[in-house]
């Protein structure tokens, strides 16, 4: 086994600056661009570019005439980058809350029924008990909490792996199926129909979570039953704009039963009696595949699995 010293990058005295550079260069398509970016000359922006491809013995770039676009092998690279700058400046942000007196930070995101439950028990539990830990909690579809995740943007995620995802990324802790169904605002003509079925609702106006997948699924409730899906359809990612939407028109929305329940009981919508049979797949506690967590997030991961353990 090699040992620590022979590691390539050593060897051919890998540069933070050529990571940047690597970076700066695929968002901005120019050399020329990156280097004033980066705040050096051209020259020296491509002698950095052409020791690091030196050193890999791969063209990390396509010269174009109007500019540079990544090669497989500068793929790579960058989105390794991206990781190991994320990785120092997480560092750095660690080490000036220990300066201040703080406990350490994290970043989770969740999905919709995972922000309606399990996290919000799971911070409220942290922050009893580490009054200074500082959290950073975002709400969004498990497409974008994974991309921040990849990108060293998040420490965990709460959400789904689709058949899209590169599961070989990332370690998977499964939690929960999700059951959907339909709501709408209180007093709706239709939370009082009996005997209700799908095709009864086709020219309806819907409001859908935002996502490719539950769209897909929508779709194929209602063809499975031979009658055309809605096409009055409204997509939105927030939760408050789904809320908002029911009180103001005659619509009806698709939410986890969770969080119908959680907003039923504050009065603000009814079930439609209806079975939906639609469902997603389990979603569960994911992170980054070889990356080391800090103290702050394994905190988090611990919590979130015992608060799990009781919610599941």
């Amino acid at each position: 086994m090699p040992s620590r010293h022979d590691a390539w990058f050593i060897r051919v005295r890998l540069k933070p600056r050529q990571l940047l550079l690597l970076v700066t260069i695929d968002e901005l398509g120019n050399i020329h661009r990156a280097a004033e970016e980066l705040g050096m000359t051209q020259p020296a922006a491509s002698k950095l570019l052409k020791e690091l491809e030196s050193a890999l013995e791969v063209s990390l770039f396509d010269r174009l005439p109007r500019g540079m676009r990544p090669t497989w092998y500068g793929e790579i690279m960058i989105r390794h980058a991206k990781m190991t700058l994320a990785n120092f400046a997480t560092a750095h942000d660690e080490i000036t809350a220990l300066k201040a007196g703080l406990s350490g930070q994290v970043a989770v995101g969740c999905i919709m029924p995972a922000g309606i439950s399990l996290l919000p028990l799971t911070v409220a539990r942290l922050k009893s008990h580490y009054p200074l830990l500082q959290m950073r909690v975002e709400l969004d579809s498990s497409d974008a909490l994974l991309a921040q995740l990849t990108d060293s943007k998040l420490d965990i995620a709460v959400a789904r792996l689709f058949e899209h995802h590169d599961k070989s990324a990332f370690d998977f802790e499964p939690l929960a199926e999700e059951a959907i169904c339909v709501v709408a605002k209180r007093g709706h003509p239709l939370t009082r129909k009996r005997k209700l079925k799908l095709a009864d609702m086709t020219a309806l106006s819907w409001i859908l979570p935002t996502g490719r997948v539950i769209r897909h699924r929508f779709d194929m409730v209602f063809r499975g039953l031979g009658i055309d899906s809605p096409q009055n359809v409204v997509s939105t990612p927030s939760l408050p704009v789904t809320i908002s939407l029911l009180q103001h028109a005659d619509m009806v929305a698709t939410v986890p039963i969770e969080v119908a329940q959680q907003y039923r009981e504050h009065g603000m919508v009814e079930l439609v009696p209806i079975e939906f049979p639609l469902k997603m797949d389990a979603y569960g506690i994911i992170t980054l595949r070889n990356r080391l967590l800090s103290p702050a997030a394994q905190t988090m991961l611990k919590a979130l699995r015992a608060t799990a353990s009781e919610i599941y």
